[in-house]
């Protein structure tokens, strides 16, 4: 039998059934020979009467950098994919059973080759990171990133991206760049070598949205648990609303903009249909607004919750903070002191609702009537992590307490609903 490694790619046959099996050597502590089929199973098959042949063995591979050029089809769109890394840029590492970015852009192209009869594309890893460890300065990064490549002639631009913090970066990238072609965030719940993995379908979905004449920051997921349409949400509205689920991602306060629908036998053909209003391709100028305050907070209250933990924020030179509150937009009684001495040493507070469905009122009861009088900014209906982020950006333009209040008032990137109707949870 020839001699093998972890990683070859290897082709067996059973002598006894003449059953012929491929695929990539995976580790493990049995005496069995475990294979990753193409499917992305894993099978185990005995040594004994097999005929096996290596067809690719990895130590060969090792330290190679792949370069291709893509060929230009004329006609096409020109796309461009922005890597930071996530399950949908991911492979399961089977020593660890752990999922770790290692995908570069190119390699996303390779595994998803429809995306090459949709668009021309030409792609960055701008940062390889799993999503939990985004944080503002990447977002200034990526920012500047998307501006410059719509500055050099991108149709439409594709960010992928880790799931777990998709949501934060929707909204940031939605009050930094204006936008004239499509902005589209992308990720999977599941690596690409899982056979239940959504990230093709996902990936497919938002190149037809990246070459689409919606001219906004959106993420784009699977709508339900079927591979038949996937959702368009504004970035300012979207939620990670599950852990597991491929149907993750709900637009919040908000119907999403629209549906694409996915088929793998006519990706030209591929349907739309939109269920709202959006800015339209080249209806805006490009610009770039990438100033930020690090330095801002998001506290959730829960009952009982001492008031020193808004204190100790303050006291650690928090510029900003934004309360979790409950229902309409409450804390107990006790908090209101610290929210005023907060405010009056120049720290603008604005309370959101761990309800997320349903507008902050603080104008009902007399806790949130001497919240208001303590000097309080409402947060209208924005989910706690875009108001945290708008807050973030709006203190980036402005320390001048009456112009924040007037900023996060204002519906600057659809975070906030103008008219609200009856919305399904």
């Amino acid at each position: 039998m020839q001699k093998f490694v972890d990683g070859d790619r290897i082709r067996l046959k059973k002598e006894t059934n003449n059953a012929i099996y491929e695929g990539v050597v995976m580790p493990t502590a049995s005496r069995d020979i475990v294979i990753k089929l193409d499917s992305g199973y894993n099978i185990g098959i005995r040594p004994e009467n097999v005929e096996l042949d290596v067809i690719n063995s990895a130590g060969s591979l090792k330290g190679e950098i792949k370069t291709e050029i893509r060929a230009v089809k004329e006609g096409l769109p020109l796309l461009s994919i922005l890597s930071t890394g996530g399950t949908i840029a991911s492979k399961v590492d089977y020593r660890t059973g752990a999922v770790s970015p290692q995908f570069s852009t190119d390699d996303i192209l390779d595994a998803i080759p429809e995306l090459g009869e949709i668009a021309n594309i030409r792609g960055k890893v701008v940062y390889s990171i799993l999503s939990e460890n985004m944080r503002a300065e990447y977002w200034r990064k990526l920012a500047r990133e998307v501006y410059n490549e719509i500055n050099d002639g991108a149709d439409g631009i594709i960010v992928t991206h880790g799931t777990d913090t998709m949501g934060y970066t929707a909204a940031a990238l939605s009050f930094m760049v204006q936008t004239p072609v499509p902005v589209v965030l992308v990720g999977s719940q599941r690596s690409s070598d899982r056979p239940s993995s959504d990230a093709a379908m996902n990936a497919i979905c938002t190149a037809k949205v990246a070459c689409s004449d919606i001219a906004e920051v959106v993420v784009v997921m699977h709508g339900s648990t079927s591979d038949d349409f996937c959702l368009i949400h504004r970035g300012t509205k979207v939620r990670k609303l599950h852990t597991s689920a491929r149907a993750a991602f709900q637009s919040v306060n908000d119907i999403p903009i629209g549906k694409v629908y996915y088929d793998a036998r006519d990706i030209e053909g591929m349907r739309f249909e939109f269920d709202a209003t959006y800015i339209k391709r080249a209806e805006k100028e490009l610009e770039l607004r990438d100033k930020f305050e690090d330095k801002c907070g998001l506290i959730k209250y829960c009952p009982g919750a001492d008031p020193a933990i808004l204190d100790f924020f303050i006291s650690q030179g928090y510029k900003g903070i934004v309360l979790e509150g409950t229902g309409l937009g409450h804390v107990s009684a006790d908090w209101i002191p610290s929210v005023a001495r907060a405010i009056k040493d120049g720290v603008p507070v604005v309370m959101t609702s761990q309800c997320l469905y349903g507008s902050i009122c603080d104008r009902v009861y007399d806790t949130g009537r001497d919240l208001l009088h303590a000097g309080l900014i409402e947060g209208a209906d924005m989910l706690p992590e875009t108001a945290l982020v708008k807050l973030m950006w709006v203190l980036g333009q402005t320390i001048e307490m009456a112009e924040v209040r007037r900023l996060m008032h204002e519906n600057i990137a659809g975070e906030i609903t103008a008219r609200r109707g009856l919305i399904h949870i």
